[in-house]
């Protein structure tokens, strides 16, 4: 399992990391087309592995934009990850952060950084990420949805600043 996201503006639709489900995929593309009803549909992407069902989606509602793929509207400011190869979206009138796979949702609540492996490719390890991240407390965050793990609706600012801080600790040895 792994979280997409759907954000409803008013005169725009963004689809973040978009995920076709594999049973009912015809009844969902449907109760899709009823949502969006004839809105703008932008498609953004947290992280290249999250590019699953992109095309087909573009090429599905290519007449209400001119560029779907990654056409910010307004309302959403991406936060590129720079060295870390991803960009979380904050999603201001929900107070909502969007993230790929450098964040994840821990059973029974909370958050933590993606796993040393996971940046193997990457210009920055654990520690360089937490960095990358510290600057997300000052913002406003209720709600942190994620695509591996539970998200967290509640108190999303001081679940980020715990996870940021633990990584930093263990960075440092401790």
């Amino acid at each position: 399992m792994v979280g997409s996201v759907l954000y409803e503006l008013r005169d725009a639709v963004a689809l973040i990391d978009p995920q076709l489900p594999a049973d009912g995929r015809e009844r969902f593309l449907r109760w899709l087309d009823r949502r969006i009803d004839g809105r703008a549909v932008s498609i953004l992407t947290t992280i290249r592995w999250h590019r699953r069902d992109r095309a087909e989606l573009a090429a599905r509602y290519r007449s209400t934009t001119s560029r779907a793929w990654n056409a910010i509207p307004p309302g959403i400011r991406p936060l590129p990850l720079r060295g870390a190869g991803e960009t979380l979206f904050w999603l201001h009138a929900a107070a909502t952060l969007v993230c790929g796979d450098r964040v994840i949702g821990v059973s029974g609540g909370g958050l933590r950084l993606c796993a040393e492996s996971w940046l193997r490719d990457e210009r920055v390890d654990r520690a360089g990420l937490a960095e990358l991240l510290w600057p997300l407390v000052e913002l406003p965050i209720e709600r942190v949805l994620v695509s591996h793990g539970a998200p967290v609706l509640h108190d999303g600012r001081a679940a980020i600043a715990r996870a940021v801080a633990e990584a930093r600790v263990a960075a440092a040895g401790g």
